[in-house]
């Protein structure tokens, strides 16, 4: 028997990674509060149809006190002929006649238990004249008759079905969930199997405890199963690939990405797997950005571009094609953002060091000389404060400044009047402008321009709308977002 078959969950105690509907289900029937329909939705082999007969089971071993007609009920139902018990494939059963035998048949009691339960899976593929035909049943069914439908695509069902439905949404199984199902299923067919190729396979499921179950009985012929023969079948998991795109990007290397997206298709990872791994990675650091309250332009920037080459791959009879344009034209944007900032007079600026004291202050057995017998080389002049001096330094300032989200929301700043000791900013959005003005980053940035001018720089921090960060300094380099978002690998 096939190990997905042998190892379906008979009681809800076995459904792992569904508790929220779990618990619902239990509590329901604890009271006595069992609906005529329910709607079971979400991706394949996620449990629907092993909850779904786990659900009928219940109903149907209801009031069945005989210990021997239960067992004899409960060993037919979990094999599939219990006469009360009937399942309907809605896929080869989706025609309006189909469903009136099935309204014809309703009207007869149940053989043996006190209930009839319909179970019609892939419930989408019914034609709009069996859905309508199905709906007058479903408003006011026998009393013993009990309906559940289950579907992969619930924007199919018409909502007047669903309207007299209890809906219950079935979420994508976790990997570790996978692991753990897999682990008991190894332990009880005493298979040996590397750790890493567990995960591998639980990773290659997608979701999905059948898919993965299914691996696991294809290769539990061998006599240790390791990540090379999970490779060997499913090709290399797109996280392998992920390094390697992640450094092509930060090195704006196009030729590299033309290589991993070659490799890719030999291996045969599904492209819109790789796509699909990038924003997940990308997301993660959004949010991370989110919660620190760091510039996001760039993250969101990655994510629509990504956005858009998933959306094109799943059109396009060249997937790999979309996918290696869109990672291309990122490095593409990353050089050009680069050679205007080299062509920029504002990239050229001086770089300064702080005189320390031990360099400046004369030795106690010297005389100092003279400020007029140093020459001229020797003197450190101060520059005067003004727009042209701040913007010749723009760059070195910006080298100095942290953490980076205050030089990011720097960069956005343009420098609008510089006089005396006093330096204004003006910010196009106040998220820019509080974080550089608040009161440690404006200090960071006086400290610095200290440095520069050698004397005291007093900040000013203004929201002008109209103002453009490139006046004050070069774009949002996005090979330095690139590396922030991909930093921790």
């Amino acid at each position: 028997m096939a190990l997905y078959l042998k190892y379906r969950p008979q009681s809800f105690a076995d459904v792992v990674g569904q508790d929220h509907i779990v618990t619902t289900l239990e509590q329901s029937i604890e009271r006595g509060r069992i609906s005529h329909a329910y709607l079971l939705c979400g991706t394949r082999g996620t449990g629907k149809t092993s909850v779904a007969r786990i659900l009928a089971k219940t109903i149907l071993l209801r009031g069945m006190d005989d210990e021997v007609i239960r067992m004899q009920s409960t060993k037919g139902i979990e094999e599939g002929s219990f006469v009360d018990l009937i399942e309907i494939d809605a896929a080869s059963n989706r025609r309006i006649d189909d469903i009136r035998e099935l309204i014809e048949k309703i009207n007869f009691s149940p053989a043996v238990s006190k209930a009839k339960v319909y179970i019609i899976d892939e419930v989408h593929m019914l034609t709009k004249e069996a859905f309508n035909a199905l709906l007058k049943t479903l408003e006011e069914p026998p009393e013993y008759a009990y309906f559940i439908l289950a579907t992969t695509e619930l924007h199919k069902v018409p909502e007047t079905i669903q309207s007299r439905c209890q809906r219950f949404l079935f979420k994508r199984v976790k990997d570790d969930d996978i692991i753990r199902r897999l682990q008991y299923i190894v332990d009880q067919e005493r298979i040996v199997i590397d750790r890493e190729a567990l995960r591998a396979i639980a990773h290659s499921a997608l979701g999905s405890f059948r898919d993965g179950i299914s691996l696991l009985d294809q290769l539990r012929s061998l006599e240790k199963i390791g990540i090379d023969d999970v490779t060997d079948r499913i090709g290399k998991t797109s996280t392998l690939f992920i390094d390697d795109i992640v450094a092509a990007l930060l090195n704006r290397d196009p030729e590299k990405i033309k290589d991993v997206i070659a490799h890719i298709e030999e291996s045969n990872v599904p492209i819109d797997l790789i796509a699909s791994d990038l924003l997940t990675l990308v997301r993660s650091h959004l949010h991370e950005a989110i919660v620190k309250k760091e510039e996001l332009s760039d993250y969101l920037h990655m994510t629509d571009v990504l956005l858009l080459a998933m959306k094109n791959i799943r059109l396009s009879p060249l997937p790999a094609l979309i996918l290696e344009s869109a990672l291309i034209s990122l490095c593409m944007e990353t050089e050009k953002k680069e050679e205007s900032h080299r062509k920029s007079p504002v990239s050229h600026g001086l770089k300064l060091k702080a005189p320390t004291p031990e360099a400046d202050a004369p030795k106690a057995t010297e005389v100092a000389p003279e400020a007029d017998a140093l020459p001229k080389s020797a003197l450190v002049e101060a520059e005067d404060l003004t727009v042209q001096n701040v913007l010749r330094h723009w760059q070195d300032l910006l080298k100095e400044v942290t953490p980076a989200s205050v030089r990011m929301s720097l960069k956005d700043g343009t420098v609008s009047g510089a006089n005396g000791e006093l330096l204004e900013l003006s910010f196009p959005s106040s998220f820019h402008r509080d974080r550089v003005a608040e009161t440690h980053a404006s200090r960071t940035i006086e400290e610095i321009l200290l440095k520069i001018f050698k004397k005291p720089v007093h900040l000013k921090c203004i929201l002008d709308k109209d103002s453009r960060p490139a006046v004050a300094g070069p774009e949002t380099d996005l090979v330095e977002a690139a590396a922030e978002v991909f930093g921790t690998l």
